[in-house]
């Protein structure tokens, strides 16, 4: 209980900026970030699947709840929160989690790096204390503009010097002494900021505090309404991709931490109804969606939790802070939560693994870096539905592999036989016709199928009708298929 104790302080202590930062970001009330945090540590804690991951509001949905309350309105960001954590929980329950260990991990990172490049681009306006543009295209395009006009105003040159020392503390606190190192980078870079603004009274934006009560709204039948107005599509959409986002985020996020300690591994199934039965509450109180999180996670273990109750604690201490300091969180700059969130925008983006997977994969290479960009151009859910539609496309033409051996026979009056091996599909069904049109036309030609693994509809149409073409065009030769067995 004692390992448990102290790993829960240090969890809170990492979560508690990273709550605050991931909610700002996202355009809601600083306050509902904590209630997530309060909701993974208290309900989702206590549910069976992890024992030692943590979950909370995440980075990784920063940018799709954002486009979410920007286009739909705050109301809707619990039925669509509820609604996912409904999904999850069906998901979990017809024992579906397991399949998400099937997703592309070329996908999952070009997602990954899209969320984390549109999370720079947008958090460097917040680091000025300026507003953003919209889109991630926009907010790219936009920041020369930003530049040239932080550089002219002194308050938000202010904001931006403040942001940018936030991100280089962070870069340099794990080569500083251990000792310093007990203290977590983001809660270190939140503190020294806030001072710094509280003592020399700097002109930059703070958090707004509503109080826990007065941001807590659950959904009503005018948020549907207002849903309905806007677009039944988009809504949906929404659901779908905040359900498969926070999912994979989360079971992967378990896969990692069962790598990190020696004890019971995650049940996948039961992992995704724990998740889901906190999404649903989340969005009953219209907070933010919550997943595992990788860093608090990793935090959990490397402070030497051993059971569930370290998260259970870490959401109490959380539960506390929100009832009884809630307006320190008016005291922190703007600036230096932002420059957490582009500190963590730029860790989501695989740099490392880009250059071994290229020259290893590089049909994996592409596909992540056309996740991220179609990400980026686009949106959340079709962005990552594109890298989806190319992980398919890639693996059924890699798995399509046809063999097409040609023998013509020393006696040029005897048959020409053509053995086909391998799996022949319709992506590979040109190639097939290009080598038979080349045949002699004044031989008999023999076509063995017999070897193929898989021979779909359309190969088996086209030979079928290739063979009766032949036939019928070719007075001297005659052609003979051998199909593969039943």
């Amino acid at each position: 209980m004692r390992a448990d104790l102290t790993a829960s302080v240090v969890v809170f202590l990492v979560a508690l900026p990273l709550c605050v930062g991931v909610a700002v970001a996202s355009g809601v009330p600083a306050e509902l970030g904590l209630v997530t945090g309060i909701v993974g540590g208290l309900v989702t804690g206590l549910l069976p699947g992890s024992s030692l991951q943590v979950s909370g509001p995440a980075a990784g949905l920063t940018v799709l709840v954002l486009e979410a309350v920007t286009e739909f309105g705050l109301g809707a960001l619990g039925v669509f929160v509820l609604a996912a954590g409904v999904l999850q929980l069906v998901m979990g329950a017809l024992r579906l989690g397991r399949w998400f260990r099937a997703i592309s991990v070329a996908v999952v990172e070009g997602m990954l790096a899209g969320i984390g490049l549109v999370l720079i681009a947008g958090q460097l306006y917040a680091m000025a204390d300026a507003k953003a543009p919209g889109s991630g295209p926009a907010n790219l395009s936009g920041l020369p503009g930003l530049f040239i006009a932080t550089a002219g105003s002194s308050a938000a040159l202010t904001a931006f010097v403040l942001g940018a020392a936030t991100v280089g503390l962070m870069a340099v606190w794990k080569h500083l002494p251990p000792k310093v190192r007990l203290v977590p980078a983001p809660l270190a870079a939140v503190a020294l900021t806030t001072s710094a603004v509280a003592l020399f009274q700097l002109p930059v934006k703070r958090v707004d505090v509503q109080g826990l009560l007065g941001v807590i709204r659950p959904p009503s039948t005018d948020d549907l309404g207002s849903i309905m107005e806007v677009g039944l599509v988009g809504a949906i959409g929404t659901v779908v991709a905040i359900t498969l986002i926070a999912s994979a985020e989360s079971l992967f996020s378990a896969a990692a931490v069962d790598r990190l300690h020696s004890g019971p591994g995650t049940d996948y199934d039961k992992e995704l109804m724990a998740q889901g039965a906190g999404n649903t509450l989340c969005g009953a109180l219209g907070a933010l969606p919550m997943t595992a999180v990788i860093v608090r996670s990793a935090a959990n273990v490397q402070a030497g939790a051993r059971t569930k109750a370290s998260r259970v604690l870490h959401g109490v201490w959380l539960l506390l802070f929100a009832a009884l300091v809630p307006a320190a969180l008016g005291l922190i700059p703007v600036a230096s939560l932002a420059g957490i969130l582009v500190f963590s925008g730029w860790k989501l983006i695989p740099l490392k693994e880009l250059g071994p997977l290229w020259r290893k994969h590089r049909g994996e290479a592409l596909i992540l870096v056309a996740t991220a960009v179609a990400i980026v151009a686009t949106n959340m859910f079709e962005g990552v539905l594109a890298g989806l539609l190319l992980a398919v496309a890639k693996t059924a033409w890699e798995t399509s592999h046809v063999h097409v051996d040609t023998d013509q026979g020393p006696d040029r009056d005897g048959p020409v036989r053509v053995v086909l091996s391998g799996n022949a599909t319709f992506l590979r069904l040109p190639r097939i016709l290009d080598t038979l049109e080349k045949l002699p036309k004044d031989r008999h030609i023999e076509l063995d199928l017999r070897g193929l693994k898989h021979l779909d509809h359309a190969c088996s149409t086209a030979l079928a009708n290739w063979a009766d073409r032949h036939n019928k065009k070719e007075k001297e030769g005659a052609a003979r298929v051998l199909m593969p067995a039943a």
